[in-house]
C-alpha cells in the first residue's frame, strides 16, 4: 500500500473509530434526537456544496424515494438507537457491538444475497462471531436490565447497518455517486428529524464540551469521513479500505478506558477477539496460524497414510 493509502486508511480508523467517545459526551446533555440532527445537518452543510460542484445530484431527480428509504435505514434508525443506547453503556461496548457488523451480514445474505452466502469455513467463523456478541452480552452486560436495553438498542442500529450495506449493492443505488448518495441521505435525515428536534431542544445552552462533540461528530466523524473513506477506496481499493471496521474498535476502546475511565475487563477482551476472528473468517479471510496448523495437520495424516498403507479419517 502506498504512503498516500496508509495515512487515509490511519484517518478513517480514527474518524471511525471516535464517534462513540463524543456520542457519550453529547448525549450526557441533549437528546439522542438533537445529538443526531445536529450530525447530520452540520454534515450535509459541509457535504452539499461539494457535491453541488462536482455536479453529482443531476442523477438524483427521479431516486429521491429511494435515497430517503436508503437514509432512514443507514442513518436516521441506526445513529438513533446508539445514541440511545449509549445512555445505558459505555462507548467501548457499544463499538465492540457494532463490530459485528460483518457477521450480521453474512447471516443476513443467507435470505437476502445468494452472491453474499457463506459455508464452510466461512460459516464456522460466523459462529465464532457470535459468540463474541453473545460474551460481549452474557458477561459484560447480562443480568443488568438497563445494559442489555443498551446493548439490544445497538444491536438493532447493527442490524440496520448491515441491512443497508446489502442494499447499496442494488444496481439502482450502486450505479449512483456514492458521495452523491451520502449527501442526499444527511439531507433527507436533517429534513426528517427537524421538527423532533425543535421539540426536544434543552432549555439552556448545553456545555462546550458538548457542543464541540457535536461538531467533531458532524464535522469529523460524518462529513470528512465520508470524503477519506471515498479517497481510501480510490487509493487502495474496496476491501483493503474495510479493514479499517477492524480497528475502529480499538480506538473506541481506548478512548473509553483512558478518557472516560470506562472498564476493561476479560468479557470485553474475548468478546471482541472473537467477533474479530468470526468477522475474519467469515468474510473470506482465514488467519495464518490457523491455516498453517490446519494444513500441518493435513499433510501430516496424509503421510502416515502413505507410510502404513492404512486409511484413516483425517
Amino acid at each position: 500500500m502506498t504512503r498516500k493509502g496508509w495515512l487515509l486508511f490511519i484517518a478513517m480508523s480514527v474518524f471511525w473509530g471516535i464517534p462513540y467517545f463524543f456520542i457519550k459526551i453529547a448525549v450526557l446533555e441533549l437528546d439522542p434526537i438533537v445529538v443526531v440532527f445536529a450530525r447530520v445537518a452540520i454534515a450535509t452543510i459541509v457535504l452539499l456544496p461539494v457535491a453541488i460542484r462536482l455536479h453529482l445530484l443531476k442523477r438524483f431527480r427521479r431516486r429521491w424515494l429511494v435515497i430517503a428509504g436508503l437514509s432512514t435505514i443507514q442513518i436516521i434508525v441506526p445513529f438513533l438507537f446508539i445514541s440511545y443506547g449509549e445512555q445505558h453503556i459505555a462507548s467501548s461496548l457499544t463499538s465492540l457491538l457494532i463490530s459485528s457488523e460483518p457477521l450480521l451480514v453474512a447471516l443476513f445474505a443467507l435470505r437476502l444475497d445468494p452472491s453474499e452466502r457463506v459455508s464452510g469455513m466461512r460459516l464456522v467463523g460466523l459462529f465464532i462471531g457470535m459468540g463474541g456478541v453473545v460474551a460481549l452480552l452474557g458477561l459484560d452486560a447480562g443480568g443488568d436490565g438497563q445494559k442489555l436495553l443498551g446493548a439490544g438498542f445497538v444491536l438493532l442500529a447493527t442490524m440496520c447497518y448491515a441491512i443497508s450495506a446489502l442494499l447499496v449493492k442494488r444496481p439502482i443505488i450502486a450505479s449512483l455517486p456514492s458521495l452523491g448518495v451520502v449527501t442526499i441521505a444527511c439531507a433527507v435525515a436533517t429534513v426528517l428529524l427537524a421538527p423532533l428536534a425543535v421539540t426536544r431542544l434543552p432549555e439552556r445552552m448545553p456545555s462546550s464540551g458538548v457542543i464541540i462533540s457535536l461538531l467533531v461528530l458532524g464535522l469529523i466523524c460524518t462529513a470528512l469521513a465520508y470524503l477519506t473513506f471515498f479517497a481510501l477506496v480510490a487509493e487502495v481499493g474496496a476491501s483493503r479500505a474495510t479493514v479499517s471496521t477492524y480497528v475502529n474498535p480499538v480506538v473506541s476502546v481506548l478512548l473509553g478506558v483512558i478518557l472516560l475511565n470506562e472498564p476493561l475487563d476479560v468479557a470485553t477482551v474475548v468478546g471482541f477477539l472473537l467477533i474479530l476472528l468470526g468477522s475474519w473468517i467469515s468474510t473470506g479471510g482465514v488467519p495464518p496460524l490457523v491455516g498453517y496448523l490446519f494444513c500441518a495437520y493435513v499433510q501430516k495424516k496424509v503421510r502416515g497414510m502413505v507410510e502404513t498403507g492404512r486409511k484413516e479419517p483425517l
